[in-house]
């Protein structure tokens, strides 16, 4: 297993995380992700570790505290060899402070959050998503007390625009506090606006990214085709797609379908393993989140790494998966010259 750099941070975390959204299925949307329980949730949780996966990745809505709970469970005995990540600010509980990055709000559900892991301390806690009504000096200033404390080792964000993590970059910078140190964003081969922004973004201030639903909510594991129903037993089809229908159009993803069939045939892998590969070669990316309902889904994940697509592979997939920018991208890609995009290769 390779292991990268956190972003600016001291951490090093493997190419492949293990994401346990799949663990519970306290509700119809977590269902369609899977409901695994305690014993399968730890045969997983030692399989990642034989592979040198050791950054397990949560969040406090999952299942409503439920995956939490399980992982925390599964982890019984592994505390100093794991790294765990997990997340606050939407929804939770009851009442007009249920929600939001606040201190009042940070600080309960880190402690809840704790004791659903039953552990001391977190490794990388996230502000699941912006917070545009409270102060962002508010949400800082309480991370940054939260690190002193003990109880979190690194601060990240999750699904930011670019204002909103310059910003809070540079109130960190101007207090001395503690900074975000990576950024977890979908990022897939079917969508590819991260690009724009957010990995120049992270480029120029080191923050790495940590990628969620790198196959587009299972689009890409392999099991979609042209002129084929969608299949009944994965996430799109149940309901708990995180990726919505309206940002894929249909024409674009089976021409990556296509040349990622293409690959897999040239290579020996799966869809999936091409796919995942491709994300493992673009710039500021530190870690992928995988996800698996079992050991087989795990293990196919985990054969994704160990090779690589050669780089005129990687523009095939680079040429089936471009689409134009939106402004103010376009009117900058006028002129490479005076705005270079990130290298790729």
């Amino acid at each position: 297993m390779e292991y990268r750099q956190l972003g600016a941070s001291g951490l090093h975390v493997p190419v492949l995380s293990f994401g346990t959204a799949t663990f519970g299925g306290g509700n119809d949307f977590f269902k369609a992700w899977g409901s695994t329980q305690t014993d399968e949730a730890t045969r997983l949780v030692n399989h990642c570790l034989e592979a040198g996966v050791n950054l397990f990745d949560t969040a406090d809505v999952y299942s409503d505290g439920l995956s939490e709970t399980i992982l925390g469970k599964a982890l019984t005995g592994l505390r100093d060899k794991v790294l765990i990540s997990t997340k606050a600010t939407f929804t939770f509980g009851e009442g007009p402070n249920n929600q939001g990055s606040s201190r009042f709000h940070l600080l309960k559900q880190c402690e809840s959050s704790l004791k659903r892991l039953k552990t001391d301390y977190i490794d990388i806690y996230h502000m699941h998503g912006f917070d545009g009504v409270t102060p962002i000096e508010e949400t800082l200033r309480t991370l940054d007390d939260l690190v002193q404390s003990g109880k979190v080792r690194y601060i990240a964000c999750s699904n930011f625009s670019g204002w909103h993590l310059m910003k809070s970059l540079a109130i960190s910078e101007k207090y001395g506090w503690n900074r975000y140190v990576a950024h977890q964003v979908y990022y897939s081969l079917v969508n590819r606006e991260y690009e724009w922004e957010l990995m120049p973004l992270g480029i120029d201030q080191r923050v790495g990214g940590i990628i969620w639903s790198p196959l587009a909510a299972g689009r890409l594991g392999g099991k979609y085709r042209r002129n084929q129903p969608v299949p009944p037993d994965g996430r799109v089809a149940q309901g708990g797609s995180p990726v919505p229908a309206f940002a894929i159009s249909d024409e674009l993803f089976y021409g990556i379908i296509d040349v990622l069939d293409e690959l897999a045939a040239e290579t020996g892998k799966t869809v999936a393993q091409v796919a995942l590969n491709w994300l493992l070669q673009r710039p500021t990316v530190s870690t992928i989140v995988i996800g698996a309902r079992n050991e087989e889904q795990l293990k196919q994940n985990l054969a994704a790494v160990g090779w690589n697509l050669t780089t005129e592979q990687v523009k095939k997939l680079d040429a089936a998966s471009d689409v134009p920018t939106i402004y103010p991208y376009w009117h900058q890609r006028q002129n490479l010259t005076l705005n270079p995009p990130p290298k790729f290769y």
